[in-house]
């Protein structure tokens, strides 16, 4: 019997090639440093009903993609979301010309992770801090000093400075994944007790600290009961706060977010923020997936791509047909 394969995230990239995997009739164990999965699809359940505070929605170019979210929409884990959607731009907001399909997870965007792990065999709160190869088999360690193992294969679904730490056995592989920039951002929810009488439900922000903000109820399939939203700052302005106090974050980005909805807004009565370090590779790339099939070590991600969730998806596609290429 040959031992399994081992990955080690399970985001979207992660359980991409789980997937593909296991429909190859391989045997596959999973390892993620939360408590749950998802990475940047997860969602944050709070006082005001389950929030997206990473990714707020998708889109596919890819057939394979799109084949893949209407099995989900079929299985009842995505709707289409077709919000009100504005831009705001030389401090006006205006309608946005951009109409492309967008995809959420119902009811919440983690739904689509949860559902693809299902029963599949893995250990959350277990940060994987060294990956090392044996004179057959990989073995893995984790930062209470554990080790799992043995593997045939090591397969990396993490953000690339989190990867690059992870390849110190392939050394071309680190420097690879050590050479992507990756940006930060910090995300802010806000609840009010009663619904802002704006016709926003989601814009794209050209200036000022922000991005983007949502309306999070709007979605399809959410039951919150208050208005929240969710805000997401620049990556510069974030990177220049990157240690701000999640209080003076909230505050300042709740400043601006009054300013530009376009309409009166109290003081909420509910109020988080989150900062993602690793939330976006500066640039696409065309890595595809990285390996070393000597070695039988694989990594995978967003930042491998498009920096989008299509882009992991697909990653963690190549990533497996890479591997099974090797077996």
């Amino acid at each position: 019997m040959s031992a399994p394969i081992a990955i080690i995230g399970t985001g979207i990239a992660g359980l991409s090639a789980a997937h593909a995997l296991l429909d190859a009739g391989q045997e596959v164990r999973l390892f993620d440093k939360g408590h749950g999965s998802g990475g940047r699809m997860a969602s944050k359940r709070s006082e005001a009903g389950d929030l997206d505070l990473g990714a707020q929605y998708f889109t596919a170019r890819d057939r394979r993609f799109l084949d893949a979210i209407q099995k989900w929409r079929d299985a009842g884990w995505v709707e289409e979301w077709d919000p009100a959607l504005y831009q705001y731009r030389d401090g006006a907001l205006s309608p946005s010309p951009d109409e492309q399909p967008r995809w959420v997870g119902t009811p919440r965007m983690s739904a689509i992770t949860r559902a693809l792990l299902h029963d599949l065999p893995v250990t959350f709160s277990c940060r994987i801090t060294e990956v090392f190869r044996g004179e057959q088999h990989w073995q893995l360690q984790d930062s209470e000093g554990q080790n799992h193992g043995p593997f045939s294969h090591v397969l990396i679904a993490t953000p690339a400075p989190q990867a690059a730490a992870l390849l110190s056995s392939a050394p071309k592989l680190a420097a690879a994944a050590a050479s992507i920039a990756m940006e930060p951002t910090w995300a802010v929810a806000l609840g009010f007790a009663e619904q802002l009488q704006t016709p926003v439900q989601g814009c794209f922000i050209q200036e000022g600290p922000l991005t983007w903000m949502a309306s999070n109820r709007c979605k399809p399939g959410r039951s919150e009961h208050m208005d929240t939203w969710v805000l997401h700052a620049s990556s510069s302005w974030s990177r220049q706060n990157i240690d701000k106090p999640k209080e003076e974050v909230i505050e300042h980005l709740y400043g601006a977010f009054a300013e530009m909805i376009g309409c009166a807004v109290p003081a909420p009565v509910f109020a988080l923020a989150h900062r993602w370090l690793y939330a976006r590779p500066l640039e696409p790339r065309q890595l595809g997936a990285l390996n070393d099939a000597d070695l039988g070590i694989y990594a995978c991600g967003d930042w491998c791509l498009s920096g989008r969730v299509e882009g992991a998806w697909l990653s963690g596609l190549e990533a497996a047909r890479r591997l099974l290429e090797h077996i």
